[in-house]
């Protein structure tokens, strides 16, 4: 294929846009696939999560013959959660189509898709969809396009990928409209092989499979291969390209999107972000790697148990898994005495929390236990404190005359004890932008200072609706926040946050003992306003939750060692004087006594076991 006929591109859209429905209609128009072979919509929805959620969670690229044109589409997720995808589709294509509803118009995470397109240079084409809706306002979400890209209106396509209306006007646009690739003139002179590895999944008869993008030279099955940033050399034993089938080509060209079998069976081997290198007369040592896309940065973290002990190393299999095909996803073995061997992992979002249990359940079989999710916190300690905490990372640095030392904690156990050991704690902060019909304003400001919210600004976007601009604790979007918003704007509203800074504020640790033991999964941090809501919440929830036992367990809250909150959980009686007979008072209070003793021992070195299911009820919201 000659370089002039390749188009790369990505398809980028709000959730429940229409997105992967016009991806359909353009694998159906260029006869990758028939009618007759679609078994369900979405077909670049490969996994079955995804079909029946109807959101799409992972990139999946399918290459398509149009007009003696190569299209190379990669179709993204829509939600926030999964933003990291879509920007590694962004830094791998030339050109970009942006989908938006004709009936709902632009939305939160509209914007922060065109921000990042418009960051990495690429050539939007903006396509309103489901015109034939009799809701859709066409003028109406026309001038919202106009004005966020400042295009004409013949550059806006109208169509409908329900009913194919105007959808082939779409592929004529991404011929004509997206540049072609440029490629690294050097490299492709010499002969020397540059292709960024953008995704990778792991297959379990094949093993590793990574998705690569060919800057220059070409890739051909049985070539020898070399991964810059891990140093692993590699037999491509097959290349690929996806239509939307995997099917052998034998040879990847220069700017052409594709997937290497590697033949490697550790997942460590084979990294998003890595290079693929070749090249015959140069030394490796020699060679740079590509630089393109950041490494994400988690937002949330949660523990996650399995609920047998003996499931721990299959559950570190999955997880090593799920990172290789999920690069969002990050883990951190721990250990915790009341529940054992666990991993503190990384999560962008709770939704993305909620996929990935489902899909350890689907596709390992595992059924794990989640912790309530944390942010992570920026502590700075004094120089000579800091000495006592030395299994936290930081650096160190000059300020007043005196050292610092600065730790980021996402696990509250980490956090010393006592409120003296350190100087302050900071918290992260977000920028969030609120899109929202105009009626529902108010209710939505309300919600906004129950939630420390800082007000930015206000601005029309039409006369229907308005967006809302707030700094916010990154500690506030991961409770039930998201699910109030809807239910305040009747589900009109739309969210996007980014992550700002780090700042100062009263931060608390709040500890949850039972029996005397503090329970390490179940502490947190939390701001000083609301910990009464915390603890109260938790121990009013242990107590309906953990099985009754034979002497009273007391349910204890604590900030800094100081028990704030009580619940008393009652013993189970036993009627130990059901056997006796007649009235005889001395035998009846003899026994009543030592059933007293042994329940004052039994307390004193008996420890309380809470059950699984326990410990999942207390953490469902």
């Amino acid at each position: 294929m000659e370089l002039n006929k390749i188009r790369n591109f990505c398809i980028i859209a709000h959730i429940d846009h229409g997105k992967s429905t016009l991806a359909d209609r353009m694998l159906e128009i260029t006869w990758t696939i028939e009618k007759r072979d679609m078994k369900h919509g979405q077909m670049l929805d490969t996994m079955e999560l995804e079909q029946e959620r109807w959101i799409t969670i992972k990139l999946q690229p399918v290459r398509m013959e149009y007009k003696w044109h190569e299209l190379n589409l990669i179709d993204t997720p829509g939600h926030v959660d999964f933003q990291y995808e879509v920007s590694r589709s962004l830094a791998s294509v030339e050109g970009a189509v942006l989908v938006v509803d004709a009936t709902q118009g632009i939305e939160a995470q509209t914007l922060s898709n065109v921000y990042m397109a418009i960051e990495n240079d690429l050539d939007i084409i903006p396509v309103l969809n489901k015109i034939d809706l009799p809701a859709a306002d066409v003028e109406r979400v026309s001038e919202e396009l106009i004005n966020l890209l400042w295009c004409s209106r013949d550059e806006i396509i109208s169509v409908s990928a329900k009913t194919w209306e105007n959808v082939e006007a779409v592929l004529e646009a991404i011929v004509e409209r997206i540049s072609q690739p440029n490629i690294f003139e050097e490299e492709q002179a010499n002969n020397e092989l540059k292709a960024l590895v953008f995704d990778s999944q792991y297959d379990n008869y094949r093993w590793v499979v990574s998705y690569v993008k060919v800057f220059s030279w070409e890739i051909k099955k049985w070539d020898t291969l070399h991964f810059l940033n891990t140093s692993k050399k590699i037999e491509a034993n097959d290349v690929w390209f996806f239509a939307p089938t995997y099917k052998s080509s034998w040879v990847i060209h220069t700017w052409e999107i594709g997937y290497i079998v590697t033949g490697l069976k550790s997942i460590r081997d084979a990294q998003i972000w890595d290079t693929v290198w070749k090249c015959k007369g140069k030394n490796i040592d020699d060679a740079q790697a590509i630089e393109w896309f950041k490494e994400v940065t988690p937002f949330i973290y949660a523990g996650m148990f399995p609920i047998s002990t003996d499931e721990y190393p299959d559950l570190k299999d999955a997880i090593e898994r799920l990172m290789l095909n999920d690069s969002s996803l990050t883990k951190e073995p721990s250990v915790s005495p009341a529940l054992w061997h666990w991993f503190r992992c990384g999560f962008l979002g709770l939704l993305h929390l909620d996929i990935v249990k489902e899909r350890m359940m689907r596709e390992f079989g595992l059924d794990v236990i989640m912790t309530s999710p944390q942010v992570t916190y920026k502590v700075r300690f004094l120089g000579d404190k800091a000495q006592a905490y030395e299994r936290m990372w930081g650096f160190a640095f000059e300020e007043n005359w005196q050292t610092y030392t600065y730790a980021y904690i996402s696990n509250p156990e980490d956090l010393p004890n006592s409120r003296e050991l350190y100087v302050d704690m900071e918290e992260p902060i977000a920028k969030c932008e609120l899109i929202t019909p105009k009626e529902f304003v108010w209710n939505l400001m309300q919600l906004a200072q129950e939630r420390r919210w800082v007000f930015l600004n206000q601005a029309f976007i039409d006369e229907d609706r308005v967006m809302l601009t707030y700094e916010l604790p990154m500690a506030e979007l991961i409770g039930d926040f998201y699910d109030e918003l809807k239910s305040l704007s009747s589900w009109y509203a739309s969210m996007n946050y980014d992550f700002l800074r780090y700042q100062k504020d009263d931060l608390v640790k709040l500890d949850i003992l039972i029996n005397s033991e503090r329970i390490d999964a179940l502490s947190m941090i939390c701001h000083k306003e609301q910990a009464n809501y915390y603890w109260w919440r938790v121990v009013s929830k242990l107590k309906e939750v953990i099985p009754r036992a034979l002497f009273k367990i007391p349910l204890q809250a604590a900030i800094w060692g100081k028990i704030v909150a009580r619940e008393t959980l009652s013993a189970m009686r036993k009627d130990v004087t059901a056997k006796l007979y007649g009235w005889d008072i001395s035998r009846k209070r003899k026994l009543l006594d030592k059933q007293k003793k042994w329940k004052k021992k039994m307390k004193q070195f008996w420890k309380v076991n809470i059950p699984s299911e326990a410990f999942v009820n207390l953490l469902k919201k």
